[in-house]
């Protein structure tokens, strides 16, 4: 006995919906790995659920960058505007200037060095020398701020013995 025919409609009951959802997401996925395997064909698939979860599948033998170009050749649908370029240009130059940062702090803690010409070896001598400064600036006037916190507390002592000196008196 074959199926009936039903009637496409939204399934008000979330239950029924749900499984639903996961049988039919489940034999679209086989469909396209069917159709990929049978007729060596490049097929990509993005399914959504309501939940916002995302399911996908990619054929194996093709990024999924090189099915997205090929869709973008052939329908001429731009699927990147420029405010995404130009997200993706700034990545890379984030990524590019992270890589440069580490690099200069690995030289800066004395590590590979040796491809360093005579230029850069003068100014990472100097950015060392500025840096010692500062932290030769920064000591004495933690030093300062502990002698003045030191004496502040010597008199602090010196007031507190004397009261108690002249409490010891009166009693």
């Amino acid at each position: 006995m074959g199926r009936g025919k039903i009637e496409i409609k939204r399934i008000e009951n979330s239950s029924n919906r749900q499984v639903t959802y996961s049988k039919r997401r489940n034999g679209i996925i086989k469909k396209a790995k069917e159709i990929t395997v049978l007729c060596d064909a490049q097929v990509s698939l993005v399914v959504f659920a309501s939940s916002g979860k995302m399911h996908e599948y990619c054929s194996p033998s093709t990024p999924l960058i090189d099915i997205l170009d090929k869709y973008h050749k052939q329908s001429g649908k731009r699927l990147w505007d420029a405010k995404h370029e130009n997200l993706s240009n700034e990545m890379d130059r984030v990524k590019k200037e992270n890589d440069n940062m580490q690099i200069e702090l690995r030289r800066l803690r004395g590590e590979d060095i040796t491809s360093l010409n005579y230029k850069e070896l003068m100014a990472l001598e100097e950015a060392l020398e500025n840096g010692l400064t500062g932290v030769r600036e920064k000591q004495s006037e933690l030093m300062k701020m502990m002698r003045t916190n030191e004496r502040m507390m010597e008199e602090e002592n010196k007031r507190l013995n004397y009261e108690l000196c002249s409490t010891k008196r009166r009693w």
